[in-house]
C-alpha cells in the first residue's frame, strides 16, 4: 500500500471542486518537486479513474491555464498502473522561476503554496517576497534572439515525425517569444541556423596533448545538433571482441542508452545565458568526458541531484525535446543512467560546470556467446538487429535505416530486420494505423 509523503499526494478523483492547481503550485515551489496521483484514496488504495483520457486532458489544461509563470516543460501527465489499476500520475519538477502561483489570485497567500510535510500550505508574505527576490529573471525566454530572421524547417520536421503539426502560432505556443513579441533565445537555439558550436573532439591518448579529430556538429537546431552528436558517438562506440576457442566476448565502450541520457541532459540543461559556453564532448583513449556549463540550481544539493530530483534549467527546451520524444519523461533520465553507472562516480561539479566522466568498459560483465557453425549466423543477425534498434532510438525512415545498415534490397531488409522486430514489439511505427504512410517512421520501443 502506498503512503503520502512530502513528495507524494493522493486524490481519489478529479472534480471541479478539487484544487489541483494548488497541489501543483506547491510542488513547483518545493525544492524537490513531487507527484500527484489521481485515482488513489486517502488510505493509499488504487481505485482507478473512470474517464482517464478525458481527465488527463482536463488536468493539462487546468495546469497550463491556471498557473503562472508558465509551468510548461515542468510537468508530465501520464498513466501508471498500481495493483493492476490504471491511475493518473502528475509528475511536477521544481521550477526555477519561484514563486509560482494560481493565476487567478496572483502573488498572494491565496495564490502561492508550498509543500510542508504531506500538505500544501499557503505561503506567507515574507516567503513570497524572499522567493521573488531570488527568482531567475534572466531565463532564456526573456532574452531576445541575436538574430531576427529565423527559420524553423528542422523543428517542423521533428514535430511532423511524431504526427504533430505546428500551426501559425507555434512560436507563441512553445514560448519562443519574449513578452514584447520578439523571438527569444530559445527560438534562436531551435532555429535552423545559430552560432552555437557543438563539437566532438577525439584525442590519441588519455590527455589533450594530441588532437586527432574535432568534428563540428552545431550551428543548427539543437534538435538536429543533438542527433548529430548521438550519431557520432554511436559510431565511436566500437565493440571490443575477444574470441577464444569456444566463446566470444563482446563489450561496447559505453552503455548506449545511458550515454544518450547524459548527452541530452548536457544539451538541454546547459547554461547558455550565463557562460555562453556550449556543452563539450571529448573522447580519450580510455574514457569520454561530457561537460555542461552551469552549476546545480541554487536550492538543490548534490544528494538530491543523485537521487533524481528534477529541476530543468531551460524548461522551454525541455518541453520541445519531450514533445518530439527525445526526452521520455521528467525525472526518468537519471534513473536510466544509474542502471548502468554509479552516479557519484561519473558526475563531478565545479563552480561553473557539471562533468560526466565515463571510463570505457573492460570485459567485465559482458555477454558471452557460444560460437559454432549453427549459431554464428543467428548471432550475427541478432547483433545487427540490436544495432538497428540503437539507431532507431529516434524516429527513422526506411531509407535512413537501409542506408545506415548498408542494405540495398528493401524486401530483404524488411524480412530480415524490420518485420521480426515489429512482431517482437521492439520496433514500432510512428503512424501506427497507416503502415504504408509516405511519412512513416520507425522507433525502438522500451522493450
Amino acid at each position: 500500500m502506498l503512503t503520502e509523503t512530502n513528495r507524494i499526494e493522493f486524490k481519489r478523483e478529479l472534480t471541479r471542486e478539487l484544487d489541483i492547481e494548488r497541489e501543483v503550485v506547491a510542488f513547483l515551489n518545493y525544492h524537490e518537486g513531487g507527484v500527484v496521483y489521481i485515482g488513489i484514496d486517502d488510505s493509499g488504495n488504487a481505485v482507478g479513474v473512470k474517464d482517464i483520457d478525458g481527465d488527463m486532458l482536463k488536468i493539462k489544461d487546468r495546469i497550463r491555464m491556471g498557473i503562472s509563470p508558465s509551468p510548461m516543460g515542468l510537468f508530465d501527465v501520464t498513466i501508471e498502473r498500481i495493483d493492476e489499476v490504471p491511475v493518473i500520475k502528475i509528475f511536477v519538477a521544481s521550477g526555477s522561476e519561484k514563486p509560482y502561483y494560481k493565476t487567478k489570485y496572483g502573488l498572494s497567500e491565496r495564490g502561492c503554496f508550498l509543500r510542508v510535510g504531506t500538505a500544501s500550505e499557503p505561503m506567507t508574505t515574507k516567503q513570497i517576497e524572499d522567493l521573488y527576490a531570488h527568482r531567475v529573471r534572466n531565463s532564456l525566454r526573456n532574452i531576445r534572439s541575436p538574430r531576427k530572421n529565423l527559420t524553423f524547417r528542422q523543428l517542423h520536421i521533428y514535430y511532423e515525425s511524431k504526427g504533430l503539426l505546428l500551426n501559425n502560432h507555434f512560436m507563441e505556443n512553445l514560448d519562443l517569444l519574449t513578452d514584447d513579441g520578439e523571438p527569444n533565445y530559445v527560438a534562436f537555439l531551435l532555429a535552423d541556423e545559430n552560432n552555437v558550436s557543438i563539437k566532438v573532439a577525439k584525442y590519441a591518448g588519455k590527455d589533450r596533448d594530441i588532437l586527432i579529430a574535432n568534428n563540428e556538429l552545431g550551428f543548427c537546431s539543437l534538435l538536429k545538433a543533438t542527433d548529430n552528436v548521438l550519431d557520432k558517438l554511436r559510431v565511436e562506440n566500437n565493440v571490443s571482441s575477444e574470441i577464444t576457442y569456444k566463446r566470444r566476448i563482446d563489450s561496447p565502450l559505453w552503455d548506449e542508452r545511458a550515454m544518450r541520457e547524459i548527452v541530452i541532459n548536457a544539451i538541454v540543461h546547459n547554461d547558455y545565458y550565463t557562460n555562453e559556453v556550449p556543452p563539450k564532448f571529448e573522447i580519450f583513449s580510455d574514457h569520454i568526458e561530457i561537460t555542461s556549463a552551469g552549476r546545480l540550481p541554487i536550492d538543490m544539493t548534490q544528494e538530491e541531484f543523485f537521487s533524481g530530483v528534477s529541476s530543468p534549467r531551460n524548461k522551454e527546451l525541455m518541453r520541445v525535446f519531450r514533445d518530439v520524444e527525445m526526452v521520455e519523461a521528467l525525472g526518468s533520465g537519471m534513473l536510466r543512467i544509474s542502471k548502468a553507472y554509479s552516479l557519484k562516480r561519473i558526475f563531478s561539479f565545479t563552480t561553473n560546470f557539471i562533468k560526466a566522466t565515463i571510463k570505457f568498459h573492460s570485459y567485465k560483465g559482458v555477454k558471452i556467446a557460444q560460437v559454432n557453425s549453427t549459431s554464428k549466423g543467428k548471432n550475427s543477425t541478432r547483433s545487427k538487429q540490436e544495432e538497428l534498434l540503437n539507431y532507431c532510438v529516434i524516429p527513422r525512415s526506411m531509407a535512413e535505416m537501409m542506408h545506415y545498415m548498408n542494405m540495398r534490397s528493401r524486401r530483404s531488409f524488411i524480412s530480415t530486420y524490420v518485420s521480426p522486430l515489429i512482431k517482437d514489439g521492439r520496433l514500432q511505427y510512428t503512424i501506427k494505423d497507416q503502415p504504408t504512410h509516405p511519412k512513416q517512421r520507425y522507433i525502438a520501443t522500451q522493450k
